[in-house]
């Protein structure tokens, strides 16, 4: 498969050489911002943490240490991102959407919704190594009812694998009468089936239930469901029909409020640069008409403004 991230390795990689040149950056008074960015956005994460050892061995520091001491704001939040490895950085958003005042849900949703089986099981043992305790018992303790039900099947990163062609239509039928076909909502029935269906068989699912009931998923589960629930469902079904569409739209709400939310922005452009970024910018073209990188471009500025425009990919 055609790799798909915006961020490929760089091809004459010399970690040490790298090292000494951030070093001379931050040396002395004041910091050249403009050569951490493009030296650390034009590496894969992999080098990076190469980066990372050389320049600890040379100089005896720890590198994100530096580089807080130095960097600020919103553009320190984004290398500090940049340089965690994928598994960690996902499981450092969990702790801190938990563990925080409150509970950050849209993160708690993002994540499980969107991350594959073997990285969610991957998550779940690096959390419990770096927080000594247990993503499932954490995510219970900040959660309750049916949204936290369908948190912690998407958590067990066990969905069934193929499409099972005997049970689509049955699966269709069974989400109609626990949705529309009744007064209240059978809410099991829903987490059940979305919760362990594999994405090619929930889009066929999809497919019959429109062809039945006349019906989008989606606008079934916003008449039936509410809250955090109603948000997980919906994350669920998109990234089910398509997970860059779901990213897509993520950033384009990140950036089409009062105010741009930058943890968002931060938190997908870090976490899809090596996955699906391109694939996640041509639905941005083709679902707002203006392309990712403007949006970011009018949206962001200075440093902060130019690393995340790397990670966007090239302009159109």
């Amino acid at each position: 498969m055609a790799y798909r991230g915006s961020v490929r390795p760089f091809v004459n990689f010399n970690a040490k050489h790298d090292a000494e040149i951030l070093h001379r950056a931050m040396k002395g008074l004041g910091t050249d911002e403009d050569v951490v960015l493009m030296l650390l956005a034009a590496r894969s994460n992999d080098q990076r943490q190469q980066i990372k050892a050389a320049y600890k061995t040379t100089y005896g520091k720890d590198l994100i240490a530096a580089l807080k001491s130095e960097l600020g704001g919103s553009f320190e939040s984004l290398i500090v991102a940049l340089m965690t490895p994928p598994v960690l950085y996902d499981a450092v958003l969990l702790h801190k959407a938990i563990k925080g005042v409150g509970t950050d849900d849209d993160v708690l949703i993002e994540i499980l919704a969107s991350r594959s089986r073997p990285r969610l099981r991957d998550i779940v043992k690096v959390y419990e190594k770096e927080f000594g305790s247990k993503l499932e018992k954490d995510i219970c303790s900040d959660t309750s009812g049916y949204y936290q039900r369908l948190l912690v099947i998407l958590l067990q990163g066990s969905r069934e694998d193929g499409v099972d062609e005997a049970n689509i239509e049955k699966d269709a039928k069974d989400l109609y009468v626990a949705g529309e076909g009744k007064f209240g909502t059978d809410e099991e029935k829903f987490i059940t089936i979305l919760g362990n269906r594999s994405a090619e068989h929930l889009c066929k699912v999809f497919a019959v239930y429109q062809k039945l009931y006349g019906c989008e998923m989606e606008a079934s589960i916003e008449g039936e469901t509410t809250g955090n629930l109603e948000n997980l469902l919906l994350a669920v079904v998109k990234c089910a029909r398509s997970v860059p569409s779901y990213f897509a739209e993520t950033l384009y709400r990140s950036m089409r409020r009062a105010g741009t939310d930058d943890a968002t922005l931060v938190r997908v452009l870090v976490s899809r640069s090596e996955e699906d970024m391109l694939d996640i910018a041509a639905c941005f073209k083709r679902k707002y008409g203006n392309s990712l990188y403007e949006t970011v471009k009018e949206d962001t500025s200075g440093d902060y403004q130019k690393c995340l425009l790397y990670l966007c990919g090239p302009r159109d």
